[in-house]
């Protein structure tokens, strides 16, 4: 499965992460806001969370499970959020999600639904699966918010990811191909 990055969208350009994103992306773990939703069940450090997604970013690019890219701001070269597909399992079945994270001070903007829309558009329009899901914790409004502006709709509740109970919503091709006309 090819997967490429220098997606771009009017405010955006994404790129595989690099191991010295480390050292930006920490701030997000520093900001309890930020991290309100991603679990922590080893209790690791900020520092230990940062260098873990990162290696989970490359360890996932090198065993063709696709990954989160670095989403960078057209204008300022700001690293701003961490968006992309990923194979994923949840309730024991393979599915392709669109995740994605952003640092607080880009919230409200559009960034994330316009990264998420691109990497939905690009899965698509590259015959990578049938359907594209988001696995967003119960609480999470904002993150439903994006995923409902992504096209996708509540197809599960109470879902099994990794031991967590999320929400997953979907969205379909044909559903993606009638928003497209």
């Amino acid at each position: 499965m090819m997967y490429a990055d220098a997606l771009e969208t009017a405010r955006l350009i994404t790129r595989f992460v690099v191991p010295t994103d480390a050292e930006l992306w920490t701030g997000y773990f520093n900001d309890p806001v930020n991290c309100t939703f991603v679990p922590n069940p080893r209790m690791l450090t900020n520092e230990q969370r940062t260098e873990e997604m990162i290696g989970f970013c490359l360890k996932r690019y090198l065993e063709n499970r696709l990954g989160l890219q670095a989403l960078i701001h057209k204008e300022t070269g700001e690293l701003i959020g961490l968006c992309g597909l990923m194979i994923q399992e949840v309730n024991g079945k393979t599915v392709t999600e669109v995740g994605y994270h952003l640092l607080r001070k880009y919230w409200g903007q559009g960034y994330a639904s316009e990264a998420a829309q691109r990497f939905r558009d690009y899965g698509f329009e590259n015959d990578m699966a049938d359907s594209i899901v988001s696995i967003i914790h119960p609480l999470n409004f904002l993150s439903k918010k994006v995923a409902e502006r992504n096209g996708m709709s509540l197809a599960e509740t109470g879902a099994s990811w990794r031991g967590y109970e999320v929400d997953v919503f979907s969205i379909a091709k044909p559903d993606w191909e009638r928003l497209r006309r």
